[in-house]
């Protein structure tokens, strides 16, 4: 037979000590052999949530982490217990089944960076939720939901989630291996991270499926482009140099090196674009980060000879004491790289060339 009756008479009692055994004994009750009726359960949750109240930090601490997992606690005194101090709010804003996506929503809503890692962090987050936490998290929290395949991420978010992720080096990581992330978003991450990690978008490209690349590339294309800044001044001049090359039949990439060793940066820049067909941002922005595995990708893309590469390596990297060694590295990631995996990169950075023209 239920005791609560009596223990809900005890709960006048004013002694610290006793009211923390009547909470302690209430708790071992509602976890009894007999599972409590609804009005008995919606009784706990009353008593549970006064005692606690008055209760310090480490007794509700202790509170929520018994209830955190329990299908069958009390609401109000989840929901409670889900707005008190961060260190008593964790256990069950991490596990609790009873909260609600409405419930996680006044919580991301209202409170400070813990409580939200600590939502980040549940088996799964609702698309809203994880909006709000791309919102107003820190970069710690959004790396804990980026970490998180569990977490629903909109296209909205995801798309803010990136933009973050790719100024800080810290969300690099799990920007790159989180496996729901939009594929043409996963390959704008491709300019700002380290090798091993271009190293997996490269792969994922390769393994993509046909109809999921397209579904991507479409998405690519509707996303506007970010600002890229103004042409250079020698722009429309040296445009009209190369149209009057490639109309001659000498555009070659034989042409693209003396357009280099002449110090002739926008006509390579323009040349280059044609060539492996992206826009001039995206080569300008290669070149000018002297990034030569990204070189590698639009030479590889163009089915351009390694020789060719290594050239334009060397004289990229002129100013550097070890440019042949550090030219001959990549050139031996030139020849391990697949034709298909650079081509479908290569695509993806195509596909903002469109969104401009659109």
């Amino acid at each position: 037979m239920s005791r609560l009756p009596d223990l809900i008479a005890l709960a006048e009692e004013t002694s610290s000590e006793k009211r923390r055994d009547l909470l302690r004994e209430l708790s071992d009750q509602f976890f009894g052999p007999v599972e409590p009726t609804a009005t008995e359960t919606a009784l706990y949750g009353d008593v549970l949530g006064k005692l606690a109240a008055d209760m310090e930090t480490a007794v509700r601490a202790e509170l929520s982490a018994r209830f955190a997992t329990s299908p069958q606690a009390p609401h109000s005194l989840i929901r409670r217990l889900a707005s008190d101090e961060a260190a008593v709010a964790d256990p069950v804003l991490r596990a609790s089944p009873v909260l609600t996506e409405a419930d996680l929503l006044d919580v991301v809503r209202s409170k400070g960076q813990a409580h939200l890692r600590a939502v980040s962090a549940r088996e799964t987050v609702p698309e809203a939720v994880s909006d709000v936490i791309v919102e107003r998290g820190d970069d710690e929290t959004l790396g804990t939901l980026l970490g998180n395949e569990g977490a629903a991420l909109s296209r909205r978010a995801s798309e803010a989630a990136v933009e973050r992720a790719k100024a800080n080096p810290a969300l690099h990581a799990a920007a790159v291996e989180r496996k729901t992330l939009p594929p043409d978003l996963l390959n704008e991450m491709y300019f700002v991270v380290e090798a091993r990690l271009r190293a997996r978008i490269l792969e994922q490209n390769a393994r993509m499926d046909p109809a999921l690349l397209e579904s991507a590339l479409s998405a690519g294309r509707a996303r506007l482009a970010e600002v890229d800044g103004a042409l250079p001044a020698d722009y429309s001049s040296c445009l009209a140099y190369v149209d009057e090359m490639r109309a001659a039949g000498q555009l070659t990439p034989q042409m693209l090196a003396r357009f280099l060793r002449s110090g002739s940066k926008t006509s390579f820049l323009i040349a280059l674009s044609q060539l492996a067909d992206v826009d001039f941002h995206t080569a300008r922005q290669i070149i000018e980060r002297k990034d030569l595995d990204a070189l590698a990708v639009i030479c590889r893309a163009a089915d351009l000879d390694r020789a060719l590469f290594l050239t334009y390596a060397v004289v990229l990297l002129n100013t550097d004491g070890d440019a042949m060694g550090k030219a001959h590295a990549y050139a031996r990631m030139y020849a391990e790289l697949s034709r298909d995996a650079a081509l479908r990169t290569l695509r993806f950075w195509k596909a903002r060339r469109a969104a401009q023209a659109a």
